[in-house]
């Protein structure tokens, strides 16, 4: 029989001295609804995937609502399932994420580990392991219930569901509460302990910057105060990172002067430039190399990822509506100048990027160093249109 071995991949937390270590309670949430997505639209039910694989009926119904996480799953049985999912007709597009979802319960069990300590902390997951948006967006969406980008819309043919049935892996409120607590004491933790913490702290930030709580915005500013990248450096540190993924965060609370700044401090040399279009590659999945750490963006030759690629991803976000949008601005026109090629290679890319480039032009809403970007833009898709 199929069968889950009771081992977390998920670190374990260390009681205080004198008590017994115990094995933090394992979640299944994120991986159970990514499988119940997979097996629903190819279309198999869970009795005929059941057989399939061996296993009891119970044991596919626990995964799926999460009872029985996929974590404590032996890595060669969930390679059995990938496969026999594959097999049976399964979006290969769903698998990787798959993968994903898994990995965000482990984020997810290891931060509701509640009593480790600051040693614990910089063995999380989020310490060791840079993750890109797709991952990120796996663990948010059991933070708000968002739909991963990710994540295709089912196809027309799929089945409707029968009854009543949770539509995201959404935690309950509870342990969400929980979540954003444990998160805050790590940030604080790896604030602490210098350059080694840069990574959990970044990383714990940025998932903060989701907690609907009142005084989330006044903490996530009272955290950038103590960073340790000043506003006269100019160039990468271990803390640059750091610093705009916390601008980047702080506009979903409406302010755009901390990214600004960043932008005009942060991004003006070749050493910033280049770490941030690194930033965005492996952010957008282009460079899917592992990374245990951010120095990799202090590479100048983009030897990973494909820059016509980059841009395509980036001009999508050339959009009004989103709070970073100086920051996309800067990227599209840095990446414009370093690769001056990559806005005549594809002629529909040349389309999008015009039409948004002017969009953005005519309403008005960037900073004045972002409006002579766009203008310089222009200037160049109109050249390379010729």
């Amino acid at each position: 029989m199929f069968m889950a071995t009771g081992r977390s991949h998920a670190f374990s937390a260390k009681l205080t001295a004198g008590q017994r270590s115990k094995r933090p309670t394992a979640r299944g949430n994120v991986a159970g609804h990514m499988l119940k997505i997979i097996r629903e639209r190819i279309p198999l039910t869970q009795r005929t995937l059941a057989e399939e694989l061996g296993a009891d009926l119970t044991t596919i119904q626990g995964w799926e609502s999460g009872r029985r996480p996929l974590t404590a799953v032996a890595f060669t049985q969930l390679l059995d399932l990938r496969r026999l999912l594959l097999r049976r007709g399964a979006d290969p597009v769903l698998l990787p994420l798959l993968d994903l979802a898994v990995e965000a319960d482990s984020v997810i069990t290891a931060t509701l580990a509640a009593k480790a300590t600051d040693d614990d902390w910089l063995r999380h997951p989020l310490s060791g392991w840079v993750f890109n948006r797709n991952a990120t967006h796996m663990i948010i969406w059991a933070l708000d219930g968002s739909t991963p980008t990710a994540l295709p819309q089912p196809p027309a043919s799929t089945p409707r569901r029968r009854g009543p049935a949770p539509a995201s892996p959404l935690l309950p409120e509870p342990e969400r509460r929980a979540f954003f607590t444990a998160l805050r004491r790590a940030a604080e933790i790896a604030d602490r302990a210098g350059d080694k913490g840069t990574l959990l702290r970044r990383q714990a930030l940025y998932l903060c910057s989701y907690d609907t709580s009142p005084d989330t915005h006044a903490w996530l500013a009272d955290m950038r105060s103590r960073q340790p990248m000043k506003a006269h450096q100019l160039t990468w540190t271990p803390a640059w990172s750091d610093v705009r993924s916390t601008a980047t965060s702080l506009t979903r609370y409406g302010d755009v002067e901390t990214l600004r700044a960043f932008i005009a401090r942060g991004m003006s040399d070749d050493a910033g430039e280049a770490a941030n279009l690194n930033y965005w590659a492996h952010w957008l999945g282009l460079d899917t190399l592992p990374r245990p750490d951010d120095t990799f963006m202090t590479r100048r030759s983009p030897s990973s990822w494909d820059p016509v690629a980059l841009m395509r991803s980036i001009a999508d976000r050339l959009d009004p509506k989103l709070g970073a949008i100086d920051l996309n601005v800067h990227s599209v026109w840095a990446l414009a100048g370093s690769k001056p090629g990559v806005l005549s290679a594809d002629r529909s890319l040349h389309a999008n990027l015009s039409a948004r480039v002017a969009t953005l032009l005519e309403r008005g809403t960037v900073s004045r160093q972002a409006r002579r970007e766009l203008e310089a833009l222009h200037y160049g898709l109109r050249l390379s249109s010729q």
